[in-house]
């Protein structure tokens, strides 16, 4: 196999001097040996200071600006590597680590990670190339790191080659879960898919919709600004401006962007809420800046730096604003807070990091607490020569309580979790294996092993996901101004399985309340009642409010759309914040118009009865007499009884029974009641006709019962027909807007129309009897107060039809029970009224004597006018014969004039059931 081989040299030094490093050796930061070595990459310090405007020659520069909190991860892995060796975990077996100074360049990390791969225990320095690595044995087994995404992606594609397990504490860049392109990466943070998706859940659970965002111009800034775009949509919540800066403070324009930046946030006023995806050292850079310029805003802070002590000590760092930010759960820091009580007793031959923290300190020995990170970070940038003080020592133990006041117990935590979950794998290989021999193992077995491990720490199980992803979740936390200092307290954790916050107390819930009431919004809040308008901008957030129309609502501020309301059993008025349930409507007992209605009803009942009374009373009248009799008479009356009382099945709630028997009871007893005044007109037809023919046609038609029977007959059968195959059936009219009406729906039209049509035609037949007897005698005859009677029956009909078919709502049965009231009184009036007003008032024309007077005299004309057409016909025929016409002819017309007299004056009486009067010679009576 053809082996390349690359010999590994030292580029530079990242010790507090220039001095270049003489081997290899010299690049490390900080080692201790063991049986298995674990590898770890931290940016200790925040840029490599370069010699000239861009690199001349391949070389590592010096490394400048110490990062205290930074440094304080590298002494969290040496703890926990420390811990392990000092438990049971691994019997026998030690850890050892190699850790480098990344300097946050990618060029150092990477140069760190060659060494990681280099083959180990050769006499060179050497990475070979193999096309398999499966039993090549590099000089560490694993690595925990980096910190930034840009590195880890970076030194990510170079320990693919081995597969060689690489654990971060605090790279959250979403693709790292792409196991195809990393499949040896591990993290044990969360993606920052779900960092970005509780940014955007908090900003729109506080009602901000208007934000600006600021990233870096790294794998990680874009990912984390797209991911989050991503989010804000699906949150409606809009951003204002993206801002992006250079990602190494190395970079020249760094100072230009940031002035850029925040001319840009002071342009955009209506922007209160600023999500910032950056490094602390920009943050550091920005906040000073901002203060200067006195921009007062929420900045919601990623992991990179809501944890900073470094940033909230800057002087008058209150005047920013709020942060709230999210940070790595932490777990138990009690250990590590011994471990760094007792930092001045660690050996720190090997640990270039420490030497140098120790040194810093020495130089700012003379400065306060409150001013040691800005003295040891201008330290730092500066050339330190190290030298045995006895004062270092002292210095030492006397501020050990400064580096626990820069401790970020998120990442520390993520450390602690990294190492244990490599040292429980690294005890699951080891169990049929010697790891005391370092060849034990290779380090792809290892990473089959870690993705698989679970372990418990503190009570709690942690395990990776298929993505590779530790998924501990967030705290959600607030800087705040306690006794003139700013703390980072605990608001809330975020639970990442179900996508909410987890408030404990009421005092965060108070915090919470304050942030809502700071408003950043491109458009005024919509209150309920009105909806959304987006105008021609770009931004759904950028809207007019418009009010919902009727039978919409909206109950909560800021939608999109107004809901509509359920039209069959709700409605709302325009701007509305909730359905009204519609009220149900029917013509109602206590209604005005149905007590007015009943009220005529019953004041038809009334008279009905009176009616009745009045003609029992002159049973023997020639009035009542002449009216058909008494049955008829009760028979015609109790049908005006029923027609009054059926509108009552009209008011009232309508029931199944109500609804069938109402048209049921009209049908009939209408039917009924025209049927008798059909055979009344029929009869007063025939008692005053005098035409032979005729007459005795009206006799044979004049069958009272039978004919009765069978009108009705046939209008039972209809209402039969029409209850079976499509009753009348109570409906629910949901049409109206804000009323549900309760009504009947009369199952057929055609049934309903039917009904009505045959009772018009049994109408229209006796107005035609009626008219034609409408000349009888006035005071006796009922023929013309018939057809009065049935004219106002057609008439009411006739306007009962358009108004039916175009009236809706509550009222539509009051308009059928007018025209039942119209069509009774009607006809009630024109049939008995006269007859009553006669009974009552001219009792002298309701005597016997007066009727055969009437009827003598109504004959006496009707003969003469017969006799004299007669006389007139045979004179025309005895004109043919005979020129003079002689007495014989005049006395033949008057002796028939006289027998005709006779014949009628007989046959009115009879048909009034009247006796025919003595005063008739009985020749004459005989003959008729």
């Amino acid at each position: 196999m053809a082996l390349l081989i690359i010999p590994i040299t030292c580029f530079g030094s990242t010790l507090v001097t220039s001095q270049p490093c003489q081997t290899p050796d010299d690049f490390v930061a900080a080692t201790s040996p063991g049986h298995i070595m674990i590898g770890g990459l931290f940016a200790i310090h925040e840029k490599m200071l370069p010699s000239e405007d861009y690199p001349r020659r391949p070389e590592i520069q010096k490394c400048v600006g110490f990062e205290i909190s930074i440094f304080l991860q590298t002494l969290a892995m040496i703890h926990s590597i420390e811990m392990i060796n000092n438990s049971t975990l691994l019997s026998g077996v030690k850890l050892g680590y190699e850790i480098y100074d990344t300097c946050t360049e990618v060029t150092v990390a990477m140069a760190a990670t060659l060494r990681f791969l280099s083959k180990r225990n050769c006499s060179r320095e050497i990475v070979e190339f193999k096309c398999d690595y499966s039993s090549y044995m590099p000089r560490v087994k694993a690595v925990i790191g980096a910190g930034y995404s840009e590195i880890t992606m970076a030194v990510s594609r170079m320990l693919n080659l081995q597969l060689m397990p690489q654990v971060s504490y605090e790279s959250t860049a979403e693709i790292l879960s792409d196991k195809i392109r990393f499949p040896s990466f591990l993290r044990t943070v969360p993606s920052d898919f779900y960092q970005t998706k509780a940014m955007a859940h908090l900003i729109q659970k506080s009602g901000w919709n208007w934000i600006g965002i600021i990233a870096t111009d790294d794998d990680y800034g874009r990912l984390a600004l797209n991911t989050f775009a991503v989010q804000t949509a699906a949150n409606n919540v809009c951003i204002a401006f993206k801002e992006v800066l250079p990602a190494f403070l190395s970079d020249d324009t760094i100072e230009i962007r940031i002035n850029e930046t925040l001319e840009k946030i002071i342009a955009e006023a209506q922007v209160n809420v600023i999500v910032v995806f950056l490094r602390q050292f920009h943050v550091f850079n920005l906040f000073t800046k901002a203060i200067e310029k006195n921009i007062n805003k929420i900045w919601i802070a990623s992991d990179n730096w809501s944890m900073a002590t470094k940033i909230t000590t800057i002087p008058n760092v209150k005047r920013i604003g709020k942060v709230v930010g999210f940070t790595f759960r932490r777990g138990n820091m009690s250990s590590f807070h011994s471990f760094l009580q007792n930092l001045h007793m660690f050996p720190r031959d090997n640990n270039k990091p420490l030497n140098e923290y120790a040194m810093l300190l020495s130089a700012c020995a003379h400065v306060k607490d409150s001013d040691l990170s800005q003295c040891i970070s201008s330290r730092s940038r500066g050339t330190l020569a190290y030298t045995a003080n006895k004062d270092i020592e002292r210095n030492f133990s006397l501020r050990n309580d400064f580096l626990w006041d820069y401790t970020e117990p998120g990442p520390v935590h993520s450390i602690q979790l990294a190492v244990l979950a490599l040292g429980y794998a690294i005890r699951d290989l080891c169990q049929a294996r010697d790891c005391q021999n370092p060849n034990a193992f290779q380090p792809w077995e290892l990473l089959d092993v870690l993705k698989n491990v679970t372990f418990t720490d503190e009570g709690n199980s942690f395990h990776f996901d298929a993505h590779g992803d530790m998924n501990t979740g967030y705290d959600v936390v607030l800087w705040k101004e306690i006794g003139g200092h700013m703390t980072i307290t605990k608001m809330a954790q975020y639970d990442l399985r179900n996508d909410v916050f987890i408030i404990t107390d009421q005092e965060t819930k108070n915090e919470f309340r304050n942030l809502k009431q700071i408003r950043s919004k491109c458009s005024k809040e919509c209150s309920p009642g009105q909806m959304k308008k987006t105008t021609r901008s770009q931004h759904i957030c950028c809207y007019e409010c418009v009010d919902c129309p009727e039978n919409h609502y909206s109950n909560q501020t800021d939608m999109d759309h107004c809901l509509l309301c359920n039209n069959e059993t709700h409605w709302a008025p325009v701007r509305s914040t909730r359905c009204f349930e519609k009220e149900v409507e029917y013509l109602n007992w206590n209604d005005s118009l149905a007590i007015l209605l009943l009220a005529l009803s019953l004041l038809g009942i009334i008279l009905v009865l009176a009616i009745g009374i009045i003609f029992t009373r002159n049973l023997n009248t020639p009035i009542v007499k002449s009216s058909g009799g008494l049955l008829v008479c009760y028979v015609i009356l109790l049908c005006h009884v029923l027609n009054f009382a059926s509108t009552g099945f009209f008011i009232g709630e309508p029931q199944d029974f109500t609804c069938k028997t109402r048209q049921t009871v009209f049908g009939v007893s209408f039917t009924l009641c025209i049927s008798c005044i059909l055979m009344k007109s029929l009869k007063i037809l025939l008692a005053f006709s005098f035409d032979p023919k005729l007459q005795n046609f009206l006799k044979c038609l004049y069958k009272p019962i039978p004919i009765i029977f069978t009108c009705t007959g046939i209008q039972v059968v209809i209402c039969t027909i029409w209850l079976i195959f499509a009753a009348p059936a109570v409906e629910e009219n949901v049409s109206l807007p804000r009323v549900i009406i309760l009504e009947c729906e009369e199952g057929s039209v055609l049934a309903f129309g039917t009904m009505l049509g045959y009772i018009a035609i049994l109408a229209f037949i006796c107005f035609i009897f009626a008219f034609k007897g409408r000349k009888l005698p006035e005071h006796y005859n009922e023929a013309k107060f018939i057809t009065f009677g049935m004219l106002i029956y057609f008439i009411a009909w006739i306007t009962f039809i358009p108004i039916y078919a175009t009236t809706f709502g509550k009222y539509l049965p009051a308009v059928e029970i007018i025209v039942i009231l119209i069509s009774n009184y009607g006809i009630l009036c024109c049939t008995f009224f006269p007859k009553c007003y006669i009974i009552l008032c001219k009792q002298e024309a309701n005597t016997k004597s007066a009727f055969l007077k009437m009827i003598y005299s109504y004959s006496s004309h009707t003969a003469s006018s017969l006799a004299i057409s007669h006389v007139s016909l045979d004179s025309t025929n005895s004109s043919i014969t005979t020129t003079n016409p002689s007495s014989s002819g005049k006395s033949a017309a008057w002796q028939e004039s006289k027998d005709l007299q006779a014949q009628a004056f007989a046959h009115i009486c009879r048909e009034n059931a009247i006796s025919v009067p003595k005063i008739l010679p009985r020749k004459r009576i005989s003959s008729i």
